[in-house]
């Protein structure tokens, strides 16, 4: 027998939030089904993107070029944002629609490709990951921020598809818009989000790849929670 002090007793590892990653490209859905999947799991919600339209709106009421990266990444990383009852504040300004126009979202695709930037927001976006659980959507949440998450969606659509879903939301909103604008518009984020040399846009390897060009929300919905509880 071993003589000398026992061993201290181990102390239990701390539970580690779990955290359903989903990405896709702009107006595919992600962030209504996102949204809905933290609602019926009781999880915290990330809305990633809203991160880098404010960012966008940030510099471009600040008068600074998008392309200005070490401006750009200092307005992030100072980014006086909150998000409180399903609103989004820049400082005491309520901008949850402003965020939502696009050429906001035009320019939160542009800033979105600076190295410095991305830089600037990993920590706060993983500093969303808390108890019980996080659902977090954006274009590198399961490749980037949160690697290790136990469930990861890939969500897409047609880029006709996507961009007949904004042009009724602009339509029903009071604004003029142009389909085959938006088709144009969206091809051409999708190149750029796929070929910006950090963290491009880009199925996790381990990722549900679901097409919701002829699916609804709830459906959509339901497969997020079905291949989350299968990881279980």
């Amino acid at each position: 027998m071993m003589s000398g002090s026992p061993l201290p007793a181990s102390r239990p590892p701390l539970a580690v939030p779990p955290v359903i990653a989903i990405d896709g490209p702009s107006a595919s859905g992600k962030g209504t089904v996102a949204e809905r999947v933290a609602r019926a799991l009781g999880f915290h919600f990330l809305d990633s993107g809203a991160l880098y339209r404010l960012t966008a709106l940030f510099a471009m009421k600040a008068g600074v070029a998008l392309d200005d990266e070490a401006t750009v990444a200092r307005l992030a990383a100072e980014l006086p944002a909150r998000f409180h009852n399903a609103a989004v504040w820049l400082a005491d300004e309520n901008v949850t629609g402003a965020i939502r126009a696009e050429a906001v979202g035009a320019g939160a695709s542009q800033v979105a490709a600076l190295p410095a930037v991305r830089a600037a927001l990993f920590d706060r976006q993983r500093a969303y990951r808390q108890l019980p659980g996080l659902v977090a959507d954006g274009r590198d949440m399961g490749t980037v921020i949160f690697p290790d998450a136990p469930a990861k969606v890939f969500l897409t659509a047609s880029a006709e598809a996507r961009a007949e879903r904004r042009y009724k939301q602009l339509i029903e909103k009071g604004n003029s818009a142009s389909l085959s604008d938006l088709v144009a518009d969206m091809q051409a984020r999708d190149a750029r989000d796929a070929s910006r040399a950090v963290a491009p846009l880009t199925p996790a390897p381990d990722a549900l790849l679901l097409d919701t060009t002829h699916m609804d929300i709830d459906s959509a919905v339901q497969a997020v929670l079905a291949h989350y509880r299968s990881r279980l």
